[in-house]
């Protein structure tokens, strides 16, 4: 699963310089041009860091990186055409964890980028994420994500949990009774016929083809298995 990089900068050319030299490091990335838009971006996506223009249409990045601090802890980098001492220290001092200025080589900001990250997961002590990948979908069982692919998904919580217990157990065949004793617990109030159908609705979100699937697999008379 790639890192998301969110490129706030209303310069289309060197909006699509950075964008390109992300992908080429591995990263994921998402444009924004305008700072309003930016900002809310900055707030409801998953982002591993965000690099923000200083000048901006709707709201100007020292506002941005003021707002966005103030809810999350994503690292900043600002990219700022300014060679100003005040315009460094003021973008610092709300809470950006570093600056490039234009023009840049974006070998630099590349490795920028690389060296925020690494940062931020040393002091966050998530440096080794816990993830299983297997067979394109990806879950974080810590954060409660599930990615097919590169695309973030939705489950409800008991959904997830099955489909995490099966994934931590691939090729492993459980029954319905095991499955349901495992998720729901032993003083839950229902049946095992739960099972098939979030196993089912399992199947719509994470197959290619649900009516043939190919990792959430029927074992008849026996139960059901995580097939990698």
């Amino acid at each position: 699963m790639k890192d998301m990089i969110l490129i706030i900068e209303d310069d289309k050319d060197i909006a699509a310089i950075e964008k390109d030299y992300m992908e080429i490091n591995g990263y994921g990335a998402v444009i924004k041009e305008d700072g309003t838009e930016g900002m809310e971006a900055a707030l409801t996506g998953h982002y591993s860091l965000i690099l923000l223009d200083v000048m901006l249409p709707g709201m100007d990045g020292f506002e941005i990186c003021r707002k966005i601090r103030d809810k999350i802890d994503t690292p900043i980098l600002m990219v700022t055409a300014r060679n100003t001492d005040i315009d460094k220290i003021r973008g610092l001092g709300l809470g950006a964890d570093d600056y490039i200025e234009k023009p840049f080589s974006p070998a630099v900001l590349a490795a920028k980028v690389k060296s925020q990250l690494a940062q931020y997961r040393r002091l966050r002590g998530t440096k080794e994420l816990r993830r299983i990948s297997l067979g394109g979908l990806t879950i974080e069982p810590d954060t409660r994500r599930v990615f097919v692919g590169d695309q973030e998904l939705s489950l409800p919580n008991k959904e997830f949990e099955l489909l995490a217990f099966l994934m931590e157990n691939p090729r492993i065949v459980f029954s319905r009774e095991t499955l349901y004793t495992r998720i729901w617990g032993m003083d839950s109030l229902g049946t095992t016929d739960t099972i098939p159908v979030h196993i089912n609705r399992l199947r719509e979100a994470v197959e290619e083809n649900p009516s043939k699937p190919r990792h959430l697999l029927t074992v008849w008379g026996v139960g059901y298995k995580f097939q990698p």
